[in-house]
Parts: C-alpha cells; structure tokens; sequence
C-alpha cells in the first residue's frame, strides 16, 4: 500500500488544492480516469463556449439586415469548428497533467479509483496492476455525470448526450433534445443558429424553471419563435427505424409523433458517489447521493474534504474554485478555518438570449417571506439597447426596501453574463442600491440599463 500526506480524486478544482498543499511540502497523489481539467475543461463550459460562439456569429450574420447590410454565409465548416475547439481543449488537458506529472511532491495515478476502506482506496490502471493508496487527509472532487431517465425504448436507440454533442463529427440535421434547462437551452442555441432543425420536449410549460419566472417566460416565448416546441409533454417512448428518430409524447393537446435524424438527452446530472464507493469510508450522503459537509467542506469523516459538483451546493465552475481557496486554508490551517461564503453565487445561461442572475428570485422571496421591492428595466428604453435592436432583453433587480440592500438580479438579454457581474459584485460586499446609483455610467453603454432598473426601485 503507498502511503501519501494527501489523495485528491478528480483533476478539476481539486487541483487548486493539491498545488497548495505540495507546495508545502506534502506528498501528493492525484487520482484522474480521464483527461486533465475535469468536466468545464474537457465536456463543459469551456468547449461548449467555443462552438456557441460560433453560433452567435452565425446569428449576428443572420439578423445583419435590420441594420441595413444584406449579407449571406456560404458555407459553414462543421468540421473546423468542432476541431478548432478541441484542438485546445485537448492540450490545455495534456499540459495540466503534464505540468502535474512534473510537479514536485506529486504523484498521478491515471484510473479509475474506489473506496475499500475509511481512507483507503483502489485505482484501477488500464493495462497496469492495481494501485493501493492511503493518506490521512483526502479531497473528494470527482464531480457528477449526466443522467438519462428511463424510457421504454431508449436502451435500443442510439441517444447522445452534451459528451457526445460537443464532439459530433457530423451536424445534425434535424435534432431532438429532450429537457428544458441550460443544457438544452444553449445546445439547441448551437445546433439551431447553425441550419438543424431543432425540436425541444419538455415536461414543463416553461424552459429554466429555476430562473425568476419572469425571465422564464420571456425565454421560453423568444424559443419558441426560433424552434419547434413541445411543453407540458410526457415522453411515452422512443424507437429507431433506419436512421429515423422516433419520440412519442403525450401533452394537454393530445399525442404527437416526433421525428430526427438525432436525439439529445439534456435532463439532469447525478453524484459519482456511487462509482467512488464512498459508503466504505463512512462518509455520510444526503438522499439525492451528494455528499455531505459542514460549513468548512470537511465530511463527518475527520480528513476527508470534499468540493465541486459533487458536494450539490451549485454544479458550478465558479463555486468549486471559491470552494478550492477555502479547502486549502481549513486543510492548512486548522486553527484558522473559515467558513465558506456562498453569498451572491452567480451563474449564467449562454444561449441566445443569453440569460444570467444572482440572489433571490422573486418567488424565492415570496418562499421565504422576505419583505422587498421590484423593478424591470427593458434594454430598449435605453440608448444602447435601442440601437442594437434588442426588444426583448430586461433587467429585473429586487432590494430591502429599508436597508436598500440588493437582494437579486435577473437579466435576459445581449450581454446578461457579462452585465450580472455589477449586481454580483455590489451584493457580495452586501452594498445597496445607492452603489449603482451614485456612480457614472458612460453614455450611451449598456451598463446603462442596470442603473435604470436599480434607480427605479422604491427604497
């Protein structure tokens, strides 16, 4: 069995941690199946950036004539633009591990590992022996997976899921996506601004439910205009017959037959806990098998941490590295724990409408009791917004009408990933609406809507 000071599983953020510690001089072990960077690197946000983008440019070419200029596109490269986006992908991976292989006071163990005991693990190495580890001290941050409901028919039909639709080497013609969040939203955005057909199927009346509701409906009105879909639907089964898709839905107006040529399962995500056997080691897991830490990421298992997706706070790129900076202080200094401060996490949808918030929904306030007031600032009663065209992007912000705090913010529109930055960065510090509006925005700049919408609330 070899010994370590410290094991982290998984090569994502994890990584921030084992850095920090191996530069104080611990012995390290990093346990990693697949490539370098975990899921945002290699099947997240990073490549899927890199093909939407190429999606917005396709749409800005498309939408040209409403400020005059007639252009057209002649062609389209699948192939360049899937390879020019893993191209980087893969070596930003092979440089990680390199960099890590490098590394003083670190091992890498590439394959699959599990639990056989409280802190000892097994990792399976293709075409190698079975490596045996132990430390005192274990990071889990081995992320999640994609989960595909079980429906009658789908285990004889060939489905993709966002792994697979990043690095399709052919474009779809006419594509199916079953679910309604994010990952649908921006890979029908991806697929559809490039000439496939897309249908989405969802079992709700709204696409990305858990945004304010507002912006939800304001979403799902704007694809509905770009796409065919199908809400309020229960998928009965699927079929494939020569190459043909088949997707049978029943919905408040009756049955319908879908048909493509591809489908795409985008419902939801599950812990690898599971596959890590973590139920060996003692550590405690809430119903939906995440794992459960107190406030300083450290499980009921003394030495053994936890961060990222795996721990179901927020499956967010962001929220693991702010995870990362607080594992590294409790593991380093123990007489000087901080408690993680998820106050103010942001995130963002990259689709087209871009979509971003911060803070409470207007329904979570309503949830809680929390007394507030509400303003919505539309972009095109701005100067900038009106001369971009975009008519249907809005700002919504909602403060403590006493202490003018800023208790969320909610925006749809050009931009919104960038522009919920403002809103993130005044709630952080627990700053109020006079923030925003006693500084001086530029004229005319989109900034510009944020200060309206804030300026207008009744505090």
């Amino acid at each position: 069995m070899r010994k370590f000071d410290f094991i982290v599983i998984g090569s994502g953020s994890g990584l921030e941690v084992s850095a920090d510690l191996s530069g104080a001089g611990w012995s390290v072990a990093i346990i990693e199946e697949g490539p370098f960077g975990g899921t945002c690197l290699n099947r997240g946000c990073i490549p899927s950036k890199m093909l939407i983008h190429c999606a917005d440019v396709m749409q800005t070419i498309e939408n040209a004539a409403a400020f005059g200029i007639h252009a057209k596109v002649e062609s389209t490269d699948w192939q360049f633009i899937v390879k020019r986006a893993f191209e980087e992908v893969n070596a930003d991976a092979a440089m990680i591990e390199r960099g890590n292989r490098q590394s003083e006071n670190i091992e890498v163990f590439k394959g699959r590992g599990r639990f056989t005991g409280p802190k000892t693990l097994v990792v399976d190495i293709p075409g190698s022996s079975e490596e045996e580890l132990t430390a005192e001290t274990i990071l889990i941050a081995a992320g999640t997976r994609l989960w595909v409901p079980e429906i009658p028919g789908l285990d004889q039909t060939l489905y993709i899921t966002s792994d697979e639709a990043l690095r399709l080497p052919e474009q779809p013609k006419k594509l199916t996506i079953i679910g309604g969040g994010y990952i649908a939203a921006e890979l029908a955005h991806f697929f559809g601004a490039l000439g496939t057909e897309v249908t989405i199927i969802h079992r709700r009346d709204l696409m990305l439910r858990e945004e304010d509701t507002d912006v939800s409906r304001r979403f799902t009105e704007i694809y509905q205009r770009r796409f065919n879909m199908v809400l309020d639907a229960q998928v009965e089964s699927v079929s494939s017959l020569a190459g043909e898709i088949t997707v049978e839905v029943t919905t408040p107006d009756g049955k319908q037959s879908i048909t493509s040529d591809t489908l795409l399962m985008a419902t939801s995500r599950v812990p690898n806990t599971d596959i890590l056997e973590v139920g060996k080691t003692g550590v405690e897991t809430n119903e939906r098998g995440y794992i459960d830490t107190n406030e300083f990421l450290e499980t009921n298992v003394p030495g053994i941490w936890v961060l990222g997706d795996i721990v179901g706070r927020y499956l967010l790129k962001h929220s693991a590295n702010l995870e990362a900076a607080y594992a590294s202080n409790n593991i380093l200094e123990p007489d000087h724990q901080a408690a993680v401060d998820y106050h103010a996490m942001p995130h963002a949808v990259f689709a087209s409408p871009q979509v971003a918030s911060v803070g409470m929904t207007e329904r979570e306030a309503e949830g809680r009791g929390a007394h507030y007031v509400t303003s919505t600032y539309a972009y095109s009663d701005t100067a900038y917004g009106a001369s971009i065209e975009d008519k249907d992007g809005f700002v919504k912000v909602l403060a403590d009408p006493e202490s003018g705090e800023i208790l969320g913010c909610h925006i749809i529109g050009t931009d919104a990933a960038t522009l919920i930055q403002e809103a993130t960065n005044v709630m952080r510090v627990r700053g109020g609406v006079d923030v925003i509006t006693q500084s001086i925005y530029v004229h005319p700049a989109l900034p510009e809507v944020m200060q309206r919408a804030v300026g207008q609330l009744p505090v």
